[in-house]
């Protein structure tokens, strides 16, 4: 595992460049565009790096702060984010913003960002907001009048609102299909085994 470069710029090529260490060895690593700002040929730098491994070659991704390195690895427990996409989000603003982002719960921060979409959007709120000790609120994201019933019905059977909002999250994340053409029943039936298998599992 490669976790940290130290070196000096030996050449600048698109969203990348290549490091040449002590040792004589030569790095391509990915940078963001903040980061390849500051820099220039000949310069030294140091950055944490992720390794991705892939059958056609690997790719070194590196950052700044080692809590940026966090938040990457961090998305990449999303499910359907890769590193292309966790490096393009963690290349759409400084750590504060996208941070800021996620505890806000501010879904069209992360909208606006080329390839996300509304679903990828909850499901980034969905998974993080936790991680950093948030409450994912649902609502602020535009629960459909389907999803409030489903909601409601689960509230009155006794779950606990925040846990049926994530239920509803869940399944709506976890479908092939649009969720908005399944029924209200099928969504209550669905986020009722989500949560009977949380409440039991603790």
């Amino acid at each position: 595992m490669i976790g940290k470069i130290k070196g000096k710029i030996a050449e600048i090529d698109g969203r990348g460049v290549l490091v040449e260490t002590a040792s004589g060895i030569f790095y391509s690593v990915f940078l963001t565009p903040l980061l390849m700002k500051k820099r220039a040929t000949k310069d030294s730098i140091e950055v944490y790096t992720y390794l991705q491994v892939k059958e056609d070659g690997w790719a070194l991704y590196g950052f700044e702060e080692k809590k940026q390195l966090k938040l990457f690895t961090m998305l990449l427990s999303v499910p359907g984010i890769g590193p292309k996409s966790a490096y393009m989000i963690i290349s759409s603003g400084s750590y504060a913003q996208i941070f800021d982002a996620i505890s806000a719960n501010n879904i069209h921060f992360f909208t606006g960002i080329s390839g996300v979409g509304r679903k990828t959007a909850q499901k980034i709120l969905l998974e993080l907001s936790s991680k950093i000790g948030k409450t994912f609120d649902l609502a602020s994201t535009m629960l459909s009048s389907d999803d409030k019933i489903a909601v409601d019905a689960l509230v009155s059977l006794g779950f606990a609102k925040n846990d049926s909002q994530l239920a509803v999250a869940k399944i709506k994340g976890k479908l092939s299909v649009d969720p908005d053409t399944i029924g209200v029943e099928e969504k209550i039936k669905q986020a009722m085994k989500i949560l009977t298998h949380v409440k039991s599992a603790t």
